[in-house]
C-alpha cells in the first residue's frame, strides 16, 4: 500500500476552484493525477443551480482533457469536488465515480471549498475497494491512505541536508498555483 502524499499546493489550487465556484453557489469537481508527483487537473466543466440543489458534469471538453492529459506512468489517484454543505458521498458520487480501481480516492469538499482553508480533516474522504467507496476517518486509518505536506529540503544543524515536511498552507487567493485547467 502506497501512501498518497498530497502537496498543499494542490489543496490550495483546489481550494481556490472551488471558492471561486462556490460564490457563484456552484460545485466544482477535479482530478489528482499521481502517484509520484500528484497535482491537481481542472477538466472543462458545466456547473448548475436549480431550484432543489446542484451538480457538475464535465462537457465533451473537459472528457477529452482527461482522457489526453496523463504522461508516462501518471494514472488519475483521486477525484476532488465539492458539495454545498456537509461533506459527505452522495447518491450521485456512488453512482458516478469516474475512477473505479481498488486504492482510488475520493475527496468531497465541504461549504463550497471553505472546507478545505482547514485542510483534510475537514473533508470526507472515501477509499474504493472491491466496487465500493469506504469511508476513511480522520486519524491513523485516513493516514494510511493519504497525508498532506510537500517535502522541502533544509539544512540541518550538521551542514548535511535533511528532509522536513512543508506543512504550511497560505490562506491568500494567488492564482492556479499546482493546477492545470482543461
Amino acid at each position: 500500500m502506497t501512501v498518497l502524499r498530497v502537496p498543499t499546493s494542490v489543496l490550495k489550487a483546489a481550494r481556490v476552484f472551488f471558492e471561486e465556484q462556490g460564490s457563484f453557489g456552484l460545485e466544482g469537481t477535479a482530478m489528482i493525477a499521481g502517484p509520484d508527483q500528484p497535482r491537481l487537473v481542472i477538466p472543462d466543466q458545466n456547473a448548475v443551480r436549480i431550484r432543489h440543489g446542484v451538480s457538475v458534469e464535465l462537457t465533451a471538453k473537459g472528457q477529452f482533457d482527461l482522457a489526453t492529459e496523463l504522461a508516462g506512468s501518471e494514472r488519475f489517484v483521486a477525484r476532488i469536488h465539492s458539495h454545498p454543505g456537509e461533506a459527505f458521498h452522495s447518491a450521485t458520487d456512488d453512482r458516478n465515480p469516474v475512477i473505479t480501481f481498488d486504492g482510488a480516492l475520493s475527496i468531497v469538499v465541504p461549504f463550497f471549498g471553505l472546507g478545505l482553508r482547514h485542510g483534510l480533516d475537514a473533508c470526507a474522504v472515501y477509499l474504493r475497494e472491491e466496487g465500493h467507496w469506504h469511508p476513511l476517518p480522520t486519524g491513523d486509518q485516513r493516514d494510511q491512505w493519504v497525508m498532506t505536506g510537500a517535502t522541502s529540503v533544509h539544512e540541518s544543524e550538521g551542514g548535511e541536508y535533511a528532509e522536513q515536511p512543508d506543512t504550511s498552507m497560505a490562506s491568500a487567493r494567488t492564482g492556479d498555483a499546482g493546477a492545470h485547467h482543461g
